[in-house]
């Protein structure tokens, strides 16, 4: 059942094959918003949880070309951005395609 609805919905996350990886904070509104759209495409990620953890934050800022925010998403090993450059992605329609390479 579940299957038919993914299907209704354009959702095909039995294809998701990616290595997603996301730095949040756990009240980071963007955060949730980024981790929900994952979610909702089907996506199994890895999330480092970095509240207030210094060096976990430098070692997300240099794997993210300097960037301190969050969230910090990769997509196998490539360096996405936000919760904003994610949701731009999706709007033009180059997120499944991204997501679906392993």
């Amino acid at each position: 059942m579940l299957n038919s609805i993914n299907s209704l919905l354009g959702r095909h996350p039995e294809k998701m094959a990616a290595h997603v990886e996301i730095y949040t904070w756990q009240t980071c509104p963007y955060c949730i918003r980024a981790k929900m759209l994952l979610k909702w495409k089907g996506v199994k990620f890895t999330e480092y949880k970095i509240d207030g953890d210094e060096t976990a934050r430098s070692q997300m800022a240099e794997r993210a070309q300097g960037k301190r925010s969050v969230p910090q998403i990769f997509v196998n090993q490539r360096h996405i951005g936000g919760c904003d450059d994610l949701y731009q992605l999706d709007g033009q329609g180059q997120l499944d395609s991204l997501l679906m390479e392993a």
